[in-house]
This record gives C-alpha cells, structure tokens and sequence, in this order.
C-alpha cells in the first residue's frame, strides 16, 4: 500500500486580527494639481470628490511605507513578526520586474524567511491578497499572512494628463490574518474582463520605450498609466452590484446586516452609485476617503478602513462589505468584521 501523505493542520475560520495604514507626511491640494491640467479646484472636487491627496517623497518608499503600515498591523493584532509565515504585498508600482518586494519588507521587519511575495490585480489588488492570505492560513499553510496594499502611484502618473494626474495618489495599508474562533472572513467573490483591459493600462510596454531611446534618444517619452475614465465609471458604478450582493449572499447575510461599506476609492460619485444601487440603510457606514486620501489604487481599501474606524463611524467587529475593482479588468469583494487598529 501506498504511505499517505501528511496534510496539514487546518483552521476553520480566519479574521482581520490587526489594522496598520501609512498615509505620506505631504497632503497636496487641488490647486497644486491643477495648473499642469489646465483645471481647477472646483472641476476636481465635482467630478472626482477630491479635495486633497497625499504625495510621498524620496524617503517615502514602496518598502518603508509597508514597513510602517504592517509595524502598527502587527501591533495591533498582538503579533510578533517571527509568528508571520508568507507576506503578500499588492501593489502596481513597484517598478522593479524582479525581485518582488515582499521579501525585502519582510526583511525589514526582521521576519524569520517568511515566505513572501507580490500580486498584482490593479486597485483590486488588496481584495485579492486578503483571499490568498486567508485560505492560506485555512489550509495551514501559514499560522499568519500579512497582506500589504501599497502604491506609490507618483511614480507613475504624467502630471500634464487631464485624466490621471489628479486621481492618483501615495501611500500603504496593511492587516494581519490569522486564526479565529468565528467566521470573520466571508468567502470572496472575484474575476476579470480581460475584454476590458485597455480602460486602465500602462500606455506603452517597456521594450517599447527602449526602442523609442533608441530612435529617439532623450526625446522618448517615458510609459505612463492611463485611463479611459468614462468606461471605467460607467461599468463599475453599474456592473458591480452583483458582485456585492453575491459576496454579501455567500456570506450568509443579507444587505440589511451590514454595518459597513468600505469600496475601493476610486471616484466619489461612484462610491455614491454602488452605495444606492445596494440599497443600503442610511445607518451604513461608507467609507469616503477619497476626499482627503486620493485614489491610492492598491491601497485604498486599507485606508479606507482606517478612516472609518478613526472617525468612530464604525468599530472593530462590525461587518463590513469589502469591494475593489481595477485594471484588468479585475474585481473582488468579500464580507468582513473590521479588526482592530492602530
């Protein structure tokens, strides 16, 4: 007879055990960004509901960013960093193809080789990584993931484009995910229209602007996100209610339970959208952060979460929907009990 392979330990259920955001020290003002666009304060606040944004400087690192976010997660969890077992860090703009960033985080936190790595799905990106990190500690692959959002989308914005350059903004955001004695970490619903890809892109490939250096010389324009912003409104303000009454459904709720909302920060009137398309009770709390944080893609879900629980609009342990969406087309949203912070 064959041996039977071990398997390892599992754990029922998983929660958000600890909160950590990083927000750069520099708030940027609608008028800092609006000369290179040819716009103004009040056709930025109109049409994005943005009032401010933070940039980060040189210091202002992809790395030292997630190291400070995850060194509050983790303190607020309660957890040592040797207890983590696999970092996950999304995020689009870390421009490096290789290494990944994780294992340099995890090495500044003084983690014991946890295993670590990126994914990238855009502004979803967060959503995805807390389904990875929370059925990997399920299976009992890990005791404990830390799930890092961070961008540092100033690296990758053109601040003459009309489309992007008052979006986007800097920052990081991370939680820790272990076991828990109830479920607090409902199932994820995810997927992608690659159909849809050229709404939010990279404008060239890299090996497109090494030619252009070489026919071009300095004259090569460097790539640059874009973003056909009307498309994007359009089927996300619009395609993604079943996707959040599927979460919430799989969840085993129903809207009227949820204590919370915390969607991706990508425009102000969207957030308005999803929030009556759900038909959600006025009691709910939504997160609008955007006002003073910016699109921070990645990141936003995480700071989102903290602006709520910092304004006393909602508190650890209340069930909040979880809906992010990007380029890709990706999207994922899941239910969840907010978890400490700090």
């Amino acid at each position: 007879m064959a041996a039977r392979l071990a398997q390892a330990t599992r754990v029922e259920h998983t929660a958000m055990l600890g909160l950590g955001v990083y927000r750069p020290a520099r708030v940027v003002t609608n008028e800092e960004v609006a000369g290179p666009i040819n716009s103004s304060d009040e056709w930025i606040r109109t049409r994005s509901g943005i009032h401010t944004r933070r940039f980060a400087d040189e210091s202002e690192t992809i790395i030292a960013m997630s190291a400070a976010a995850s060194r509050d997660a983790l303190a607020a969890a309660g957890i040592e960093p040797g207890q983590v077992d696999c970092v996950i860090v999304a995020t689009s703009t870390w421009l490096s193809l290789t290494p990944a960033a994780a294992p340099q985080i995890a090495t500044e936190l003084g983690m014991n080789n946890p295993a670590a790595f990126d994914i990238s799905a855009g502004c979803a990106g967060f959503c995805h990584a807390v389904a990875v990190g929370s059925d990997l500690v399920k299976g009992g692959t890990a005791r404990h993931a830390l799930v890092i959002g961070v961008e540092r989308l100033t690296d990758a914005i053109n601040p003459a484009d009309r489309g992007t350059a008052f979006l986007f903004a800097d920052g990081a955001g991370a939680v820790v995910i272990g076991p828990s004695g109830e479920p607090a970490i409902g199932p994820t619903v995810w997927g992608s229209e690659g159909d849809q890809h050229h709404a939010i892109r990279q404008d060239k490939d890299w090996m497109e602007f090494f030619i252009e250096i070489e026919e071009k010389g300095t004259d090569a324009v460097r790539p640059y996100l874009a973003m056909e912003g009307t498309a994007v409104f359009r089927w996300a303000a619009h395609s993604l209610k079943k996707v959040c009454l599927d979460a919430i459904e799989r969840a085993g709720l129903t809207p009227a339970d949820i204590d919370a909302m915390v969607p991706h920060q990508a425009n102000g009137r969207i957030i308005e959208i999803m929030a009556r398309e759900l038909k959600l009770s006025e009691q709910v709390a939504v997160a609008n952060d955007i006002a003073e944080t910016g699109n921070t893609s990645a990141a936003s879900v995480p700071l989102a979460m903290e602006a709520l629980l910092r304004s006393g609009e909602s508190k650890p342990g209340a069930d909040a929907l979880l809906v992010a969406f990007g380029a890709g087309l990706s999207y994922a949203a899941q239910v969840v009990k907010l978890p400490n912070w700090f």
